[in-house]
């Protein structure tokens, strides 16, 4: 079954219902031997495309991941660039700011991990959370010292979403394609992986009593992101709705997303000018003659 990027893509400024998008569909592979077939060509491909971007050097990728806690970001991550070259490839995660990102504006800690041209850079979480759990839990605004006023709960959110889309089309003009992903989680499903972190001692690790609280914001946080999604899906930097309630099936249909992305940009391996090739003719010659 042959994966079309444009059926997972937020278009156009209509009111965006999240209930209306699917977080399951038709599995796109018929075992899982037939899966782990499908994403070892989809990684073998991803490794050619991305050492290509990195010897062209002309461009640059941003990958940004949201969703709903236990959506499967991090296994999208480390599954669909495992094959990738650590040199050519950045992961950040954004966690709770610190004092010193207290102190600046909601862009400057992401925009301070850009990836440079020929280079692919992941943010697992993003400045987006500034207008998501930041919406959602209005005290975490009130600690970012902001000026009198500037904080006004009805201008604030459609300032914050200007300023994003400004940054990602800079970002599109210099060079940098950004592809978003938001890993679309049912809450039935989040339960049974909650239930899973509980039940299987390997898993403890990733549940905390916060994860329950953050749960009962569901509702919150479902308003929130088709606020954010509907602002801020642009032609030059749109999201993506990935069904993921099956973790094997949104890694594949990542993994194509990100390939037809990156085959789209005018990549090529630099081409020698009749300098570098006089100095190579000289080299096989000093080699030849060892």
């Amino acid at each position: 079954m042959k994966i079309n990027p444009a059926h997972y893509r937020v278009t156009g400024r209509k009111p965006l219902r999240l209930k209306h998008w699917p977080t399951a569909g038709r599995p796109l592979y018929r075992s899982e031997k037939h899966y782990h077939r499908l994403l070892a060509r989809d990684i073998g491909e991803l490794s050619e495309l991305q050492r290509l971007l990195y010897a062209s050097n002309r461009h640059a990728v941003l990958l940004i991941f949201q969703s709903m806690d236990a959506a499967g970001k991090d296994g999208a991550i480390g599954h669909v660039l495992t094959g990738i070259n650590p040199q050519g490839c950045e992961v950040h995660s954004f966690k709770h700011p610190s004092a010193e990102e207290l102190e600046h504006d909601f862009l400057w800690r992401s925009t301070c991990r850009l990836p440079a041209r020929g280079r692919i850079g992941v943010f697992n979480r993003s400045y987006y959370e500034e207008v998501l759990i930041v919406r959602v839990h209005p005290e975490i605004l009130a600690a970012q010292g902001l000026p009198e006023g500037l904080a006004d709960k009805n201008t604030i959110w459609s300032g914050r979403y200007r300023s994003i889309v400004d940054l990602e089309k800079h970002l599109h003009r210099n060079g940098t394609q950004v592809i978003k992903f938001f890993l679309h989680l049912s809450k039935p499903e989040q339960r049974r992986r909650f239930l899973a972190r509980i039940d299987e001692p390997e898993k403890n690790w990733k549940f905390s009593q916060a994860d329950l609280t953050e749960r009962r914001f569901w509702n919150h946080y479902r308003h929130a992101y088709e606020a954010c999604l509907r602002a801020t899906s642009t032609e030059a930097a749109p999201w993506h709705v990935v069904p993921a309630d099956d973790k094997l099936n949104a890694r594949l249909i990542v993994s194509r997303i990100v390939i037809e992305t990156l085959q789209a940009l005018p990549l090529q391996y630099p081409r020698l000018d009749r300098k570098r090739r006089r100095e190579f003719a000289a080299i096989r010659r000093e080699l030849n003659d060892e």
